[in-house]
């Protein structure tokens, strides 16, 4: 143990330093930012400035339970059952770590230990921060939040946050928060298509941006408050669905990890932290290339058959795809949405000549072969609720609602996880599977497990999650897992620990994917973003674009096709592999490379630039009107790079031309638009 009252953990650029508040048992934010900016007085010492509330109200605090901060909003509210709540706890000590730090408090009258909990990532500019509990007696638990973030700000804080719904996830929304309270979450049982569990907060225009990511698949909110002292203050954490949690004599509980980041280059800035971060995550399994993929949803729906199927691969292996997913509706009983979840066995009267050596026959086009699989989900015309109706969530005496014609497994009960991963274990080991597609399609209703008393449902699923996500990691380290919830339901740093890639949306129209993945890349890394060209029409924004665009627009990330490749002309067959092959060449680039994204979906042009060693790569889309206007006829737009050596010379692979970074920092590369021209990839090398 150590005495000091002072703690600084430090990254490779920023440094978070932590203080015992002089006025009461409790930490507290002393300084956060760039290396260095711990060292003066504190900009964050607001003591001794508490009119009608008490210190701990005022105190920019990490942590503190209901009962020594009364009226300002706390992180943790406990009782014993049947008394009154609150927490009243003494600094018992901190014990330091290489990039680590343990503050422990105590409440011996309530006999409640806890411990705030950092870690520092080498190579990454995020701290992780989270919480332990342990009680020598029964507890209830209103409230656990993970830990509360203090920015301090001196004008009206900006929020920036990601929103949607089913099929336009991840669209970049700002708030300007002058005084009050702002929140957001999910009781869905995932982090749901509403919002997505990530914020950043910036002192109004000034360019440093602080972040925040919770590492939680299931219940979550985020609470923001501009505090009258001059500062913001995020608390967040897992939500209960029953809206308490007990905590049993001796347990510990662990709330999630709350991932904490800081960039003085604002959003664009904060979110090459949050790749970096992501990478890391990521750790080997980066280096492995992501395939470029082609799944038949669109192309067939639920009408699969292995002749129709073998004649889709065969395209796709002509167009130089190298991995062919066969998405919903392989399986029996699975005509249409009404049945077959639970029965995961090929149907033998879509594959006559049986599974397996239709798997060989995608095998021996040179392509692998992946599988959707939705483990969570029942039919309840399935063999499997048949055979097991206590699997499903449900509530004694009320009806079972489905949703998309299905139920949700208790993925909580071991014996559930059990048959999950013997159903996947099985198809794994029997057929040659390279790829498996998790989808979940439906969020619990009916949320009870009749005969158990109080359970923690939520957090019992999540680990159930994570456990079946671990042992396919371990089991089958070789096989490439997909996440998907309806399309980005379930994107957060746990699932993306374990998956390879997830998918943002089931919208894959241009300009509506173009927006969402814009979104997507503020949060998140392009290695990680599944995006397929098809033939689907605008949903919000139905502006045609070309073949090309849909192609740039996809090479932002993990590459794939979901087209119907028989209704193609060989013309547009052939442009396709031009395209797969220019992506293969630069995916690595894209994949581990520093990214910038470069103006908006609302901007006539815009793009995403990837800088790797020597190499440059822009994805650059024309999102405007595409007859020249309101650009002056003939003259070309431009989009400015960034990041570039202003005395260093680049050269366009494609047309020979060099420039200089100050010329590409200053005036940009042109762009023609026109209506049959809406897209260039370009590539420079660094003389």
């Amino acid at each position: 143990m150590t005495s000091y009252s002072r703690w600084t953990l430090r990254t490779e650029h920023t440094s978070y330093t932590v203080r015992l508040s002089p006025d009461g048992p409790w930490a507290e934010l002393d300084a956060w930012g760039p290396l260095g900016v711990e060292d003066g007085p504190s900009a964050l010492d607001w003591s001794r400035r508490t009119h009608f509330v008490t210190p701990a109200d005022a105190a920019p605090a990490e942590y503190l339970p209901y009962g020594l901060r009364p009226f300002t909003g706390s992180e943790l509210i406990a009782a014993r059952p049947g008394q009154d709540r609150g927490v009243w706890w003494d600094f018992e000590g901190a014990e330091e770590g290489e990039g680590s730090l343990r503050l422990t408090f105590t409440d011996d009258v309530l006999g409640l230990r806890t411990v705030l909990c950092y870690e520092t990532l080498p190579g990454t500019d995020v701290i992780l921060r989270w919480t332990e509990l342990t009680s020598t007696e029964e507890l209830r638990l209103e409230r656990l939040d993970s830990a509360a973030v203090n920015i301090p700000v001196t004008g009206t804080a900006r929020l920036t946050y990601l929103t949607g719904q089913w099929s336009q996830e991840f669209q970049r929304t700002q708030l300007d928060l002058p005084r009050g309270t702002f929140t957001m979450g999910s009781h869905q049982g995932a982090p749901g298509h509403g919002y997505a569990p990530w914020l950043a907060v910036q002192d109004g225009e000034a360019a440093a941006a602080y972040g925040i990511a919770l590492e939680w698949p299931g219940n979550w909110h985020m609470t923001a408050e501009a505090e009258p002292g001059g500062s913001v203050r995020v608390r967040a954490g897992r939500v209960p669905h029953e809206g308490v949690v007990h905590l049993t004599p001796g347990e510990t509980l662990t709330t999630p990890r709350l991932a904490c980041a800081f960039s003085p280059d604002g959003l664009d800035g904060l979110s090459r932290v949050w790749h970096r971060y992501e990478r890391h995550l990521t750790g080997e399994r980066l280096h492995r290339p992501r395939k470029v993929l082609y799944n038949s949803w669109e192309a067939t729906g639920f009408d699969v058959d292995g002749a129709g199927q073998l004649e889709l691969a065969k395209l796709a292996a002509d167009i130089g795809a190298e991995l062919f997913v066969v998405d919903d509706g392989w399986f029996t009983g699975r005509g249409d949405d009404t049945g077959g979840l639970g029965d995961w066995y090929p149907d033998p009267a879509a594959f006559p000549q049986g599974f397996g050596p239709f798997v060989e026959d995608i095998r021996a086009l040179g392509l692998d072969f992946g599988l959707w699989v939705e483990p969570e989900a029942v039919s309840p015309a399935s063999r499997l609720y048949a055979e097991h109706p206590e699997w499903v969530y449900r509530i004694e005496g009320r009806p079972a609602r489905l949703v998309r014609n299905q139920l949700l497994l208790d993925l909580g009960r071991t014996d559930v996880q059990d048959f999950v991963i013997g159903t996947l274990d099985r198809l794994l080991g029997a057929y040659d599977i390279s790829y498996l597609k998790w989808d979940m399609n439906r969020p619990p209703t009916e949320r009870g497990r009749p005969g158990d008393g109080p359970v923690d449902l939520d957090a019992e699923h999540v680990a159930g999650y994570l456990r079946v996500l671990d042992h396919l990691r371990a089991t089958h380290p070789d096989v490439t897992v997909e996440g998907c919830a309806g399309g980005g339901a379930r994107i957060e740093h746990a699932t993306l620990a374990r998956t390879d890639v997830v998918w943002p949306s089931d919208n894959t129209a241009p300009l509506d994917r173009l927006s969402i993945q814009y979104g997507f890349l503020h949060a998140h890394a392009p290695h990680v973003m599944s995006s397929w060209v098809t033939d689907a029409p605008g949903i919000f924004d139905p502006r045609p674009r070309s073949l090309a665009f849909r192609f740039v627009n996809a090479i932002c990330g993990v590459l794939g096709i979901g087209a119907d490749l028989r209704a193609w002309t060989p013309e547009e067959r052939a442009e396709a592999a031009g395209w797969i092959a220019r992506y293969k060449n630069v995916r690595d680039v894209v994949h581990r490379g520093e990214a910038r994204l470069l103006g908006t979906p609302h901007d006539s042009t815009c793009g995403v630039q990837y800088d790797l060693d020597d190499r440059t790569v822009v994805a650059a889309l024309g999102t405007g009107r595409l007859d020249g206007a309101p650009l002056v006829p003939g003259r070309p737009d431009r989009l400015r790079l960034r990041g570039m050596d202003p005395t260093a010379h680049y050269r366009d692979t494609a047309t020979g031309t060099t420039y200089s970074g100050s010329h590409l920092l200053h005036y940009g590369l042109p762009f023609q638009w026109s209506a049959d021209h809406d897209a260039e990839l370009v590539v420079l090398i660094r003389q």
